[in-house]
């Protein structure tokens, strides 16, 4: 009888442990992730996430950035790309009719490994429903990068820097390497002043299996600009929230190698028109839900 008394507890006490464990809050949030995940893709767990920021610093650095007031969402599970499009990707994408032609003006970063720039919002959705996929939310893209505690950048609190991200810093934007490193392409001495993208994947690997979340090319999402979250009211803050209905600008999100470290901020947000005109160097990644 006291053996058995025993067991009871143990398994009670381990039944206490499951529960409080970030798999069971993942099932409460919205579902574990499936078994089986297409290649390419990574899986984020369905739960609550800390989204938006009360800080303003960031301001500082570019006035046009914004964020939401730091609030929770609840998300679904859902898959997302581990890493930006290539130019090698979209450009197949083109040469089978199935997106329209978009190229950098500037021939260093046209690399086939490098991010697609300079695509507009309606030619990344079109090449993401040309995989069968999406453009990510917001909150999906938001929450992929702070993970369950709501962290500041994929890698957590730190700051950005260089070894951890492809950003402007004091010797320049995106990090130019005076020495052979992997992705690191050289930019020709007339374009010093832009900078360069590195191939995708070319610094360490974030939470979830995701690369360049921060840094190497801002990236659009899926919803429509509005000012703040007291605005946009139940479309921002429900489950699965999908944003406000159409307005006059969409959302980049990430930062990039010509932005510092504040704009590679998970919380951050750049409004700007979906045609993209006059024309930005963005870029984008495709997501799907289960």
């Amino acid at each position: 009888m006291k053996n058995l008394n025993l067991r009871q507890t143990q398994a009670g006490l381990l039944a206490l442990l499951l529960a409080c464990s970030p798999k069971a809050a993942q099932r409460e949030g919205g579902g574990d992730c499936p078994k089986e995940i297409p290649a390419g893709m990574a899986c984020i767990p369905g739960g609550t996430y800390t989204l938006g920021t009360n800080r303003k610093d960031f301001k500082k650095e570019l006035p046009e950035l914004t964020a939401f007031a730091e609030h929770k969402a609840e998300l679904s599970a859902f898959l997302i790309d581990k890493y930006e499009v290539t130019t090698r990707e979209y450009q197949a994408c083109v040469g089978a009719k199935q997106c329209s032609f978009t190229q950098s003006n500037y021939p260093h970063m046209r690399g086939p490994a490098q991010p697609q720039l300079k695509a507009n919002w309606f030619q990344a959705d079109a090449y993401c429903r040309a995989q069968g996929k999406r453009l990510p939310t917001e909150a999906e893209f938001e929450a992929a990068s702070r993970g369950p505690q709501g962290e500041d950048y994929p890698w957590g609190n730190e700051p950005a820097t260089c070894e951890r991200a492809i950003i402007q810093e004091q010797e320049g934007r995106g990090c130019p390497s005076k020495k052979a490193e992997k992705g690191f392409l050289p930019t020709p001495q007339k374009f010093e002043h832009t900078g360069n993208t590195w191939e995708v994947g070319s610094r360490p690997v974030g939470r979830y299996g995701l690369y360049d979340m921060a840094g190497n090319a801002q990236e659009w999402v899926s919803d429509w600009f509005v000012e703040s979250l007291a605005k946009c009211g139940a479309a921002c803050t429900g489950r699965n929230p999908q944003g406000p209905g159409p307005t006059k600008q969409k959302l980049v999100k990430g930062g990039s190698w010509y932005w510092g470290p504040m704009s590679a901020l998970a919380a951050v947000r750049r409004p700007y028109e979906p045609k993209n005109d006059p024309p930005h160097h963005f870029g984008f990644r495709c997501a799907k839900s289960l």
